[in-house]
């Protein structure tokens, strides 16, 4: 039996879009952010919607910036190369806590057309985090989520999945991003939520297996290799069906550090790659559950 196409029932295309931009109907341009005024210019547009914080009614988020050029147009569609079959452009929602490198990677793949997709939002729990001020400084949304007592100005999960569909997201990558993600974001986005693990799971995985920890772990018990893990995201840490890895050795004298800069260098390869295979709708699902990555090259081919 054929392995059934992860994108066959998926929500997030059937999701109705709350604001269309009215000088480009087939661009769905993000909600802004903060401006009460609509600005259009060659290269990005800019203008206000207000959302609804509580059940009655969010606060207008800040000022978002997304880029309006031909290549980008945010519905339009793609043509696989090669082939007849055409692949909507994907839109990305990144979740970060840090400095995002794993975000600026597959930002920079979309920007230089590597990735059929594009980051239209970043979701973070810091709003001074480095992932943040890079998102800004690309002219990408920044939301805030969960609402803190360090972040008052965050959001509850029920109006995150809002903001999202209003955004039109299709997937979501968390991306060094250290909050557990709420059922009720699983439920939204049933099998579209993916994560990159700093270690090959399931070792040295689940709640408190993060960052320089997973390294002195992997060092402390005299393991001969680590590596990165992407996969799907469930209500647990770390204990999503696993998509894709990528081996490292660790040498005898290794320090965490130089550990974790090694692996760090596999894992902005392997994300980007797999981003690419998902924007090309080329992740399907074994008869028994296990996901796997279909060759570009010969599509009877899976990894």
């Amino acid at each position: 039996m054929e392995p059934q196409s992860l994108f066959s029932g998926f929500c997030s295309n059937s999701i109705t879009p709350l604001y269309r931009n009215p000088q480009n109907p087939l661009s769905s341009s993000p909600p802004s952010l903060s401006y009460p005024c609509f600005n259009q210019s060659k290269h990005q547009v800019s203008f206000e919607i207000q959302c609804f914080l509580s059940s009655q009614r969010l606060r207008s988020v800040r000022r978002l910036l997304c880029k309006n050029s031909v290549e980008k147009v945010s519905n339009l569609v793609s043509e696989k190369e090669g082939s007849k079959s055409w692949v909507k452009r994907k839109r990305l929602a990144v979740f970060v806590s840090g400095g995002g490198s794993n975000f600026r990677s597959i930002n920079q793949a979309c920007i230089e057309g590597f990735v059929n997709g594009d980051v239209v939002v970043l979701i973070t729990n810091k709003h001074a985090c480095g992932g943040a001020q890079y998102a800004r400084d690309k002219g990408i949304p920044v939301i805030l989520f969960p609402k803190t007592k360090d972040e008052p100005d965050g959001l509850s999960p029920d109006d995150l999945v809002k903001v999202l569909r209003e955004f039109e997201v299709d997937f979501i990558l968390l991306a060094g991003y250290l909050k557990l993600i709420p059922a009720e974001l699983i439920r939204a986005y049933s099998r579209s939520i993916f994560n990159i693990h700093p270690s090959l799971l399931p070792s040295f995985g689940g709640k408190g297996y993060y960052g320089m920890k997973v390294h002195k772990a992997v060092i402390a018990s005299g393991a001969r290799y680590s590596g990165a893990t992407i996969h799907f995201v469930d209500e647990h840490y770390d204990t999503g069906r696993i998509l894709a890895q990528k081996i490292v050795p660790v040498l005898a004298n290794d320090t965490a550090e130089e550990l974790a800069a090694r692996v760090l260098r596999e894992e902005h390869k392997l994300y980007v790659e797999v981003t690419t295979a998902l924007c090309e709708d080329r992740i399907v699902w074994r008869e028994d559950g296990v996901p796997l990555i279909q060759s570009k090259e010969n599509p009877e081919e899976y990894y």
